[in-house]
């Protein structure tokens, strides 16, 4: 502990400033300016380095958050690195996307704002990154074994990384043109550059992993022949089946998914052409859904020149701080201000989108919304109180049912749970013998941080199965879901 008086010298928190909504607005790049390291120090000094740590326990990785704020704290940042990179394959991606609920878990959030250990995390890795210190790790040796892993998202990713490392060829296929997954085509370049991804890349490249993206699994080549030509086979795909709003107009053209939009405008931002593109340009746009998916809507229409923005959540607007029901060191629901929201459009809570309405051309030209009111715990729409909001284009963010079994589920046997996600048994493995289940898929929808311990643990389950033992580490389980009391 490098400064044992750290937290009652410095209680406040402070975090890099962002951009002016001015400046920024005008490109695609990351939000925040460059850190001043003096402060930095600062906040690293602030953490107590508990006797218990309950931000182990708040992070499914188990990153050593005290351990690499001490290193950090003492101006030791190659040091920080390797204890970071112990627990966390790609720090560069959870510094910049997780809602990090390792700092909820903090204890000194008990009383004063918790460590920022969020920015402490992506000032250590951007300075690894800018220092050489990340480089490839080769295995000691080859043992001859293939896995294929498909889906290259964080799961596919972590898992690929840690089972080349382990000495066997590993194949990850993609069936979008990069790879990256929802990191490459679902994120925004203001949230995350594409070049963090590109350089973790090339350090998998150098340790022998190996790409094949364009190539979708069960149409270029079926899930069956993929197993018969691997010696194992991990399922890392997410859960990209979007939620849909089956009411009155939703048909209606300028009606979309979030994900139809923000995959369109990441692709024009890597330099693609993207006929008949979804733009917010001069338009009114309703965004439905209050998440982060919704908020990455927001600001890129914001930068496309939108001519208004609204955001819809059908539920109550959170409160400002924890609520009774989630006590630490559990994960609250809080109100969040992200940089998209900063830069303008309104926020409405308790609104029930009714229907979509058309003008005599066919297009659309509002929706209508209603007050939501709580019947028998259901949220429905109150009778009398709909009026019309203009809107030329509407994107709907409102989360994701599960991962697509159309083409996987007629050429395994899989099973399915009552969600529709993939089911696995305690060591990851479904009920096709060598075919593992990492991530989203699996657990539905959730965090990136959950992905990468997912495809860790998943890693050491393929390990174990091919060599009889392992010693990868394997931080969380099937069955976990975090704090809960």
């Amino acid at each position: 502990m490098a400064d044992p008086k750290g937290f009652l010298k410095t209680t406040e928190r402070e975090l890099p400033a962002r951009r002016p909504v001015s400046v920024r607005l005008m490109d695609w790049k990351e939000v925040y300016e460059q850190g001043d390291p003096t402060q930095l120090r600062r906040q690293a000094g602030r953490c107590m380095d508990c006797g218990v740590p309950f931000c182990h326990q708040g992070c499914p990785l188990g990153n050593l958050i005290p351990e690499w704020n001490d290193l950090m704290h003492r101006g030791e940042g190659h040091a920080a690195s390797e204890r970071l990179h112990a627990t966390n394959n790609f720090p560069e991606f959870t510094g910049r996307l997780c809602p990090a609920p390792c700092e909820s878990a903090c204890v000194l959030g008990i009383n004063q704002p918790a460590v920022t250990i969020k920015q402490v995390e992506v000032s250590i890795i951007d300075q690894a990154f800018d220092n050489g210190w990340v480089t490839p790790h080769l295995p000691g040796r080859l043992t001859g074994k293939t896995v294929a892993v498909v889906g290259s998202g964080p799961a596919g990713l972590a898992a690929a990384q840690q089972l080349t490392r382990a000495g066997h060829t590993v194949a990850v296929f993609e069936r979008d043109d990069r790879i990256g997954g929802l990191l490459r085509y679902g994120i925004p370049d203001f949230k995350m550059e594409k070049r963090h991804i590109e350089a973790r890349l090339a350090q998998m490249t150098a340790e022998g992993t190996r790409f094949r993206p364009g190539v979708n699994i069960g149409v270029d080549i079926s899930w069956a022949e993929l197993r018969r030509r691997y010696d194992a086979v991990v399922v890392a795909t997410g859960a990209l089946v979007p939620r849909d709003l089956p009411i009155p107009g939703r048909d209606l053209p300028g009606v979309h998914f979030a994900m139809e939009y923000l995959v369109q405008a990441n692709r024009v931002g890597a330099g693609d052409t993207v006929e008949n593109q979804i733009v917010a340009d001069g338009k009114h746009v309703v965004v439905l859904g209050g998440g982060d998916t919704g908020a990455d809507c927001i600001g890129t229409a914001h930068r496309q020149g939108a001519a208004s923005v609204t955001n819809l959540a059908i539920g109550k607007q959170p409160g400002h701080t924890r609520p009774s029901h989630q006590p630490w060191p559990m994960d609250p629901l809080v109100f969040e201000v992200s940089s998209a929201h900063e830069e303008g459009g309104t926020r409405e809570y308790l609104a029930s989108t009714v229907e979509f309405l058309a003008n005599e051309d066919g297009q659309l030209r509002a929706v209508r919304v209603a007050e939501t009111e709580f019947v028998d715990g259901r949220r429905v729409p109150k009778s009398g109180t709909e009026r019309e909001i203009p809107a030329d284009l509407v994107l709907l963010a409102l989360g994701f049912t599960g991962p697509e079994t159309e083409l996987i589920s007629p050429q395994l046997e899989v099973g399915f749970d009552e969600r529709g996600n993939l089911i696995r048994e305690s060591d990851y493995q479904s009920s096709h013998e060598g075919v593992f289940i990492a991530g989203d898929a699996g657990r539905g929808q959730s965090l990136i941080v959950w992905a990468i311990a997912e495809g860790r643990a998943a890693a050491a389950a393929v390990d174990r199965y091919l060599e009889g033992e392992t010693l990868l580490p394997s931080p969380v389980r099937p069955t976990d879901r975090g704090f809960s009391l």
